[in-house]
């Protein structure tokens, strides 16, 4: 999905979970400069651990795709080092802030981060997230849907919503998010959308590009590559302009035009 005709406006993006590059951070960093997005969610990202080598793993991914702006948003600690999810981008990052999600006691705890950008002159909104994970715990998923979403109703900026859901196209907390979000591999996707492979029973769908309506969908697939337990999914959008008011000239010429036919 490398080639591209990039207009104004135009705009790709991924969702990618590496499972902590356990399969090697050549191949994640392969996958993704040969996609060539614009800006890329990450799930499952280690800072420092024994499991990474000591390495940060956004910064080196960073390094690697030549998308050089990046943070890392911790939701724990794992194998000695920080654990959660993460942002690679072309634009410049112009804020960065993550909060909690309500989990079940004992759990794992979850993040929703957002990232204010500033793409082809507009202030835009990033969120990526990580939900809590299957099989179970669909209503601790619900509260975690309706939480982003109180979040994003408050923000007036174009926005998408990427990450690894953990949950079905038809579960509460994806009907939820499509309230007020498009999915757009729903919309314009191509080929499987499962981003889960399993050995036995059906693969899954779990992992989203969701967006406002301030972006058009364009195209999206899922890349069928072997870089991790999970497919990334690559997204083209339109970055439309903001709707503006109508001009004091504009409102004064229809008054006109009923004046010069009158009587």
């Amino acid at each position: 999905m490398s080639s591209r005709t990039q207009g104004e406006g135009d705009l790709r993006v991924m969702t990618f979970n590496i499972q902590s590059a356990i399969r090697g951070l050549d191949k994640v960093s392969e996958v993704i400069r040969s996609a060539s997005p614009d800006i890329v969610a990450l799930q499952e990202v280690d800072v420092g651990s024994h499991r990474a080598n000591g390495l940060d793993q956004p910064a080196e991914l960073a390094r690697r795709t030549g998308l050089k702006y990046f943070a890392h948003f911790r939701t724990t600690t794992l194998y000695g080092g920080d654990y959660g999810v993460a942002i690679l981008s072309r634009f410049p990052l112009e804020s960065v802030e993550q909060h909690p999600l309500p989990v079940e006691t004992g759990t794992e705890p979850r993040t929703v981060a957002r990232v204010n950008m500033k793409v082809y002159g507009q202030d835009v909104s990033v969120y990526v997230t990580h939900l809590t994970r299957r099989p179970f715990n669909g209503g601790v998923r619900v509260r975690q849907s309706a939480a982003i979403m109180k979040l994003m109703s408050a923000d007036p900026r174009p926005k998408l919503l990427m990450g690894d859901m953990n949950d079905t196209p038809e579960s509460g907390s994806l009907r939820l998010f499509k309230r007020e979000l498009a999915d757009v591999f729903e919309l314009r996707g191509e080929g499987s959308a499962d981003t889960y492979p399993l050995p036995v029973i059906p693969n899954l769908r779990i992992d989203y590009v969701l967006a406002s309506d301030r972006f058009m969908p364009r195209h999206s697939k899922v890349l069928r590559v072997n870089a991790s337990d999970h497919y990334p999914v690559v997204a083209d959008l339109t970055l439309l302009e903001p709707v503006k008011a109508p001009s004091a000239e504009m409102v004064e010429r229809p008054h006109e035009a009923v004046s010069a036919s009158s009587p």
